[in-house]
């Protein structure tokens, strides 16, 4: 999952255009739903339970159908299920918003409420193989896990679709329940998150969907938070990224073979593979762990005083044995402390090579000599660094050392986000967290990314963050799971996560 912005322009200008668009919202004569005791929950929580198979079975149904980016498979099927998902849910307006890529979709929902609250949903997935998997990636089914309870195992379980159709489950329990959501709700989803959201801008920035979102507070994606032992934390931002493809083919470079050519030649020829190895050493320090990209650290701004005592205190109260087994961790880069190392996770941008490619790589040997390399690299950027810089700044410097033939292939990207502690989202999810008596930390940002940089930049400029209680994990990796029945009272399942969601729109509407 990954980060971006846009800026303050004339937003009682883009309010004109929500007329104009057909899209009806808040009004200021309406009344602010009071937010509700644990008594006035009790018929969501029954209508919750009640509904427990079928907020299951359209979890699974939804998983059933894949929409990969990176492949072009189910591109539109993805974008009307999306559509009908929120049609069942309650929004009255549901429509498809074509783009030069994968298609996007903006719905509202106008509960007659005096907030309106903006949503960001993903309904893309990551590429799979189903040989590497314990349990078909698109069955879904539910299996029990040791230290969990029971865990629902499928592409895109966690990473989103788990907690974005525990969030629908919620809408549908409030209207089972006879409630009416206590805040209107204006929603973008896309299906390229997982390529980068190259032109997500292209939805967010229509006339209608930015006039709709110049009615709301802040803008929030529903979240897997806790981890495996209950606790939460929440994140003030997240890192930026650009993904990148480097290709070196010595059609390009003028040297060495135009095709492949038997290994034996090497001493008079020279090797692509050797040229990108060389060339992508020039990108990070001698062991690897700091960017050594010209002017790269030109813009990093240093964590601020209050983002250090916010990492202290994660630090402090958070277990680093627990967070080293989670993570598969032998030891932090350089054999740093825990504080050290959180803080690192925080304020440094990276380097990492995803995947190389070139020559053979099948059983036994092939003594050959390749005529063509690439490389798949990720770039994660922090405040105030932009993704359109690091493009510009990386081609630089490879051209600067004479590897100006190789290509650089940016195939999708966010600037960083950041927001405010004091906003009513974040001061709106730490309450309803600590009320749930969860252990809560802070931290400055994300080390992953998402497009929020849309939402916290101009023209939108609104807070803009996750929620949710539930545990996931492997996104991107086989087994990728969701806690359906969590066996730690601390560790919500499904259905505790859904009642979090109902919770979390009464804390918005009191803000």
């Amino acid at each position: 999952m990954d980060d971006r912005i846009l800026s303050a322009t004339d937003r009682r200008g883009l309010m004109l255009m929500a007329g104009a668009a057909g899209v009806a919202l808040t009004s200021p004569t309406r009344l602010l739903a009071a937010a509700p005791s644990a008594g006035d929950l009790a018929g969501v929580r029954k209508a919750i339970e009640a509904q427990r198979p079928e907020a299951i079975k359209r979890l699974q149904d939804w998983i059933a159908l894949p929409s990969i980016a990176a492949e072009g498979r189910n591109v539109q099927e993805g974008a009307q299920y999306m559509a009908d998902l929120l049609k069942d849910a309650g929004f009255q307006h549901q429509s498809i918003i074509q783009t030069d890529g994968r298609p996007g979709v903006f719905a509202t929902m106008d509960n007659g409420a005096a907030r309106t609250v903006g949503m960001y949903f993903m309904y893309d997935v990551k590429q799979f193989d189903p040989a590497e998997w314990s349990s078909p990636p698109l069955e879904a089914r539910i299996v029990p896990r040791p230290g969990l309870g029971k865990v629902l195992i499928g592409r895109g379980a966690v990473n989103q679709k788990g907690p974005e159709a525990t969030f629908l489950a919620a809408l549908h329990a409030l209207r089972a329940a006879g409630r009416t959501p206590p805040v209107n709700l204006v929603l973008v989803a896309e299906g390229e998150e997982e390529i980068g959201s190259p032109h997500f801008g292209q939805v967010v920035h229509r006339p209608e969907v930015l006039a709709a979102l110049t009615k709301c507070h802040e803008v929030w994606m529903p979240f897997a938070a806790q981890s495996p032992q209950g606790s939460v934390e929440v994140d003030l931002g997240a890192k930026g990224m650009i993904e990148v493809e480097l290709t070196c083919t010595t059609k390009a470079w003028g040297r060495g073979a135009l095709d492949d050519i038997h290994s034996s030649f090497k001493a008079e020829l020279d090797s692509a593979v050797w040229r990108m190895v060389k060339a992508l050493s020039t990108l990070v320090s001698e062991d690897g762990n700091d960017p050594a990209i010209d002017g790269w650290f030109e813009n990093v701004k240093p964590l601020t005083p209050r983002q250090k005592e916010i990492i202290a205190d994660q630090a402090a109260h958070t277990s680093e044995a627990d967070r080293k087994t989670f993570m598969g961790v032998q030891k932090w880069v350089r054999d740093l402390s825990y504080r050290d190392a959180l803080e690192r996770l925080a304020s440094q941008p990276t380097v990492n090579i995803e995947g190389i490619n070139a020559g053979y790589t099948g059983p036994g040997g092939k003594t050959v000599l390749p005529s063509k390399a690439t490389a798949k690299l990720d770039f994660r950027l922090v405040p105030d660094q932009t993704a359109g810089e690091a493009q510009r700044k990386l081609k630089a410097h490879l051209a600067k050392r004479g590897y100006g033939d190789i290509d650089v292939k940016v195939t999708g990207g966010y600037d960083p986000t950041q927001t405010e502690e004091s906003s009513a989202l974040i001061q709106a999810s730490l309450g309803v967290y600590r009320r749930a008596g969860l252990e809560v930390a802070l931290t400055p940002r994300l080390a992953g990314s998402w497009p929020g940089y849309i939402f916290t930049g101009a023209p939108v400029s609104l807070p803009a963050g996750h929620f949710g209680f539930g545990h996931g994990s492997r996104q991107h990796a086989p087994d990728e799971y969701y806690v359906i029945e969590s066996e730690n009272t601390k560790l919500r399942g499904m259905a505790g996560a859904t009642e979090g969601y109902v919770e979390f729109l009464y804390a918005l509407a009191k803000s």
